[in-house]
């Protein structure tokens, strides 16, 4: 377990990567002992920084849910971070890359849930139960620290790779569509580069909301009504450059596009 002053050093290098854009070397090449547990308290302790600055919270993302992501990073279970209320962004937005470090963009459904959600025995059902509709999102990563490497303790405590998301606006009650199919082609430039279905989110996407509300559970916390929750890639990860052009078609829920500049 790490010190209270290593936690606090490291989230304050953090704090500086995500200002200036930049990256650090890895928690665990400094740190071989550091655990997950010492992971999500250095990414409370930048939670807390960065609500002191002024930002509101309005969400929660949980990361590394598929077969893909899984295999894109060599990390075998899921995370979690946080998201806040200047992170998200409409279809059709222009993004400055500048923002934000080694991007790439993901293919998720987000979920907007219409009561608390309380582990630790939250069940697919319950989660469903609690949602108040699904829209579609593309997740914006922003990773400050070297990917090489890395494990899950390096990406938890960089707040699991979150930058931004960006939200379409065709909104569905999980009653109203079999999410499982809903399906995600992302494209760049006018070129198809991945593909996939949302039930590559652990057989439903909404496994993930049920996943984090127990996970949470185990800090003390529980999922508010209102908040929004990104429950995961069902594509790899898609690298991209100022001046590239994103858009992805989510079938029935519409389409998502944006700018990088």
């Amino acid at each position: 377990m790490l010190s209270p002053d290593d936690i606090t050093a490291i989230a304050a290098d953090l704090a500086e990567a995500d200002r200036t854009h930049g990256v650090i070397p890895r928690i665990t090449a400094r740190y071989p002992d550091a655990t997950v547990e010492d992971s999500y308290a250095i990414q409370g302790v930048w939670r807390d920084r960065m609500i002191a600055s002024g930002r509101r919270l309005v969400g929660r993302k949980i990361g590394l849910t598929s077969k893909a992501m899984q295999q894109a990073t060599g990390i075998t279970e899921p995370d979690y971070g946080v998201m806040f209320d200047d992170t998200v962004f409409g279809s059709g937005a222009e993004i400055s890359i500048d923002r934000f470090s080694n991007v790439r963009v993901e293919v998720e459904l987000a979920f907007s849930l219409a009561r608390p959600l309380a582990g630790p025995d939250c069940t697919l059902d319950d989660a469903i139960d609690a949602i108040d509709y699904a829209v579609p999102a593309l997740e914006i990563l922003n990773s400050h620290i070297e990917l090489e490497g890395r494990t899950i303790v390096d990406t938890i405590a960089d707040n699991a790779a979150y930058g931004a998301m960006v939200l379409g606006s065709e909104r569905r009650r999980p009653d109203e569509i079999d999410l499982r199919w809903v399906p995600g082609v992302l494209a760049r430039n006018g070129e198809i580069e991945e593909t996939g279905v949302a039930a590559g989110v652990l057989g439903h996407p909404a496994t993930g909301v049920a996943w984090l509300a127990n996970k949470v559970s185990q800090h003390g916390a529980r999922l508010e009504a209102g908040e929004l929750i990104l429950a995961g890639s069902f594509t790899r990860p898609m690298w991209v450059s100022r001046g590239d052009e994103v858009r992805c078609d989510y079938g029935p829920m519409g389409v998502i596009a944006c700018r990088f500049v």
